[in-house]
């Protein structure tokens, strides 16, 4: 599966691209502001784009109106279609995300349900509909919304012709545009069978598609073997990748990458390649939570180089900062270029060493050294063993062990690295170590 040695580059586009919040109902190709920065994305190393919502919708871009066509504050079906193309001309793919759970109020088959009352052939479509309850929106009847919010509408995925409606638009997707995958939003909240089906459905229609499911706990591993899907988004290590270097606990994230992928018989999804980031369109931005900045660059040397496959929030990769109490729309910026500095070049480095190493992309996790402020951990494959070293101190280190070779190079700067006399780390350093001999 491509998206196994892939990293992940992701846009929130109707931030990205300045959209006004409600949907104003008037035509503007803003998206065609991605094809400015193909060049830094590429640059940047990433080989797959994630796009948070495309499609008509209300406000934010989960609140779906139609399935089938770009959000006019976006562009044209035309306008995403050349963008795709020109990603993929690049060499990157594209995974668009899915709302499938739940619709907008402005979703067609609901405005019919608003006007026509029990008359209307969609009442079916939705999960819950009571004609002799209200909501907030005082329609005078009430309706089941997501997590409560009534702006959600929830779907009946058990309606044959509400499956076969996504289904159809899933296809579009991949005959229109050419997608190479889908982030299912709210993946926890899917029935299971819904998301088998879908996942059959997919693989009929093109090789390798990718389907990544949002979740935040639970059996990871139980998860992705119910769900039949390739991936899920790694919140569970998420908080403790920042929390760990706050605290300087390298034991709060190691004990959870131990969780998920160790060698113990107990592992929750060793083998599995779930979605790693250290922030993302719904959380704080990365640089505004790291206390200490010598740190961040360290984030994301953990966030490469433990098992998944690594997701950069376009922004995160220069150290835009933002906060989630500023409401969401603080989360989702848009920029007049990308910039590029000390940390976007150490990114793309980081990047480099991940989708060139068969270790960090399928070999297994050991903890090899750790302490509160530096942890050594093993990704061993078939034929390549790399020893992922941080050191988030302001003092050097040097960690004696049996590294169990005596030269190695650093996937990150090309450097020879010598064990002899131990292991030596700098001050606020991170290490890719490919064992030589």
């Amino acid at each position: 599966m491509w998206a196994y040695e892939s990293v992940f580059y992701q846009i929130y586009p109707l931030g990205f691209c300045g959209a006004p919040f409600e949907n104003d109902g008037v035509l503007n190709h803003r998206i065609l502001k991605v094809n400015d920065w193909i060049p830094h994305i590429k640059k940047l190393g990433a080989n797959a784009i994630y796009f948070s919502p495309v499609f008509e919708s209300d406000t934010h871009g989960y609140n779906t109106r139609d399935y089938t066509k770009i959000d006019c504050r976006l562009g044209t079906n035309e306008d995403f279609a050349e963008i795709v193309k020109n990603l993929h001309k690049e060499g990157i793919k594209v995974v668009l995300d899915g709302v499938f759970n739940h619709v907008g109020r402005g979703f067609w088959a609901f405005r019919d349900v608003l006007k026509n009352r029990e008359n209307s052939p969609y009442v079916s479509w939705f999960n819950r509909i009571a004609f002799d309850g209200n909501s907030n929106y005082n329609d005078g009847l009430w309706y089941e919304g997501w997590e409560g919010n009534y702006d959600l509408v929830k779907l009946n995925l058990h309606n044959e012709d509400v499956i076969n409606h996504i289904f159809s638009a899933v296809e579009g997707w991949i005959n229109e545009f050419d997608i190479d995958g889908i982030r299912l939003d709210v993946a926890y909240c899917l029935d299971r069978g819904f998301l088998n089906r879908l996942r059959g459905f997919c693989d009929s229609k093109k090789a390798d598609f990718f389907l990544v499911g949002e979740v935040l706990h639970g059996e990871y591993g139980r998860m992705l073997n119910e769900m039949g899907i390739h991936s899920l988004t790694n919140y569970q290590c998420y908080k403790g990748i920042h929390s760990a270097f706050n605290s300087y606990n390298m034991f709060e994230i190691v004990h959870s990458l131990l969780r998920l992928f160790g060698p113990e018989d107990w592992t929750v999804a060793r083998g599995s390649h779930l979605l790693s980031f250290a922030d993302n369109h719904d959380v704080s931005r990365i640089a505004t939570l790291i206390q200490d900045p010598n740190h961040l660059p360290l984030v994301y040397a953990m966030v490469f180089g433990m098992p998944g496959i690594p997701c950069v929030y376009y922004g995160s990769e220069w150290g835009e900062k933002a906060d989630k109490s500023q409401g969401d729309p603080a989360l989702r910026a848009s920029f007049d270029a990308p910039q590029w500095n000390d940390l976007t070049e150490f990114i793309s480095h980081l990047a480099e060493a991940k989708k060139g190493s068969e270790a960090l992309n399928y070999g297994g996790m050991r903890s090899v050294v750790l302490t509160n402020r530096q942890c050594i951990f093993e990704r061993k494959s078939e034929h390549e063993r790399v020893l992922v070293c941080i050191n988030c101190d302001c003092n050097d280190y040097t960690a004696h062990f049996d590294a169990g070779c005596g030269m190695a190079v650093d996937l990150i700067t090309g450097e020879n690295f010598d064990f002899g006399g131990g292991t030596h780390l700098p001050a606020y350093s991170a290490k890719f170590l490919k064992c030589e001999r």
